[in-house]
């Protein structure tokens, strides 16, 4: 039996539903079903009352949801605990966040921090978006940094987990300059000559931004899909040798606009995003450098005056 099943089970038991536990549990619903199933076939009882809709737990399922919530609260204690000892001394906070964070905004967000909140120890650990999400729910990290919008949502329960807003970005669409110093090209293109476009891989948060941006466009936009990766940072190198327009951050390419190296590819076709950090509201579990740290963010964002370090 492994913990992820309790973990998926008390969200079933919450949400009663298998499509939005699937979701807040970031597998997909066969894959939720299966674990739900192979947590029944090691309890040897049905758990799930599955004649009726919205999901009700049988009563072996109430006695095994009471049970689990307490399993767990004291294996995340224990783990903090542990972890604590790991850190002893050290007073380091462990930051998760996507690849394209930890490169734009991370570095300059930790000096004004500095600055404002005083001497700070961080560990950073860049992943994709999923893994990052999935290292704040399994607790392997103290904070989580992550874009916001609407219409791709970070699918974290409200109940479990706290957000404090910490900037906004612009993704807009980038060119390098053409020897008389005029872009490149512009959008929105022309079917004879679609914009050589320089993509994120498949699955990307960044990618599905573009993707919403594009149908949003009140214009068709013509490009033409001529590389692909997953991290902003390469689709910028790219983009500054001339093989493309990329939709790119604007933490990201600030040096490179004040040079004059990336020119704007058009207007209208930029997006807003949030960068938001998250944390688990569990008792007990954050690091007291970790604590003061949420303490001030809040209070800040929050208008009030913030604590003294």
């Amino acid at each position: 039996m492994e913990t992820k099943w309790l973990e998926d089970f008390i969200s079933l038991a919450e949400t009663r539903s298998f499509s939005r536990s699937a979701q807040l549990r970031h597998v997909t619903q066969p894959a939720f079903s299966r674990r739900i199933q192979a947590l029944e076939a090691w309890a040897g009882t049905d758990l799930v009352d599955r004649s009726s809709y919205p999901t009700h737990l049988t009563p072996a399922g109430q006695t095994l949801y009471a049970q689990a919530l307490e399993m767990l609260q004291g294996l995340q204690t224990t783990r903090a605990m542990l972890r604590g000892h790991v850190v002893a001394g050290q007073g380091m906070i462990e930051f998760a966040m996507p690849h394209t964070l930890a490169f734009t905004f991370f570095p300059a967000w930790l000096s004004e921090l500095r600055e404002q909140f005083g001497p700070i120890k961080s560990r950073l650990i860049a992943l994709n978006v999923h893994d990052a999400v999935l290292r704040l729910v399994e607790g392997s990290c103290d904070l989580l940094i992550a874009y916001h919008h609407d219409a791709q949502p970070i699918a974290l329960d409200p109940q479990r987990y706290e957000m404090v807003v910490l900037g906004q970005e612009l993704l807009s669409p980038w060119v390098a300059p053409s020897a008389d110093g005029s872009a490149l090209w512009s959008l929105p293109g022309q079917a004879p000559a679609p914009v050589p476009y320089l993509a994120y891989a498949s699955g990307a948060y960044l990618g599905r931004m573009v993707e919403h941006v594009l149908k949003q466009a009140r214009t068709p936009v013509h490009l033409d899909k001529v590389y692909e990766t997953d991290m902003a940072e390469g689709l910028k190198a790219m983009a500054l040798e001339g093989h493309g327009l990329a939709f790119l951050p604007q933490s990201a390419v600030t040096q490179e606009v004040a040079r004059g190296q990336l020119l704007s590819a058009g207007t209208g076709l930029s997006v807003g995003l949030q960068v938001r950090l998250y944390r688990a509201k569990a008792k007990g579990q954050s690091k007291a450098e970790a604590q003061a740290l949420w303490d001030f963010l809040q209070a800040r964002h929050d208008g009030g005056a913030p604590p003294q370090n």
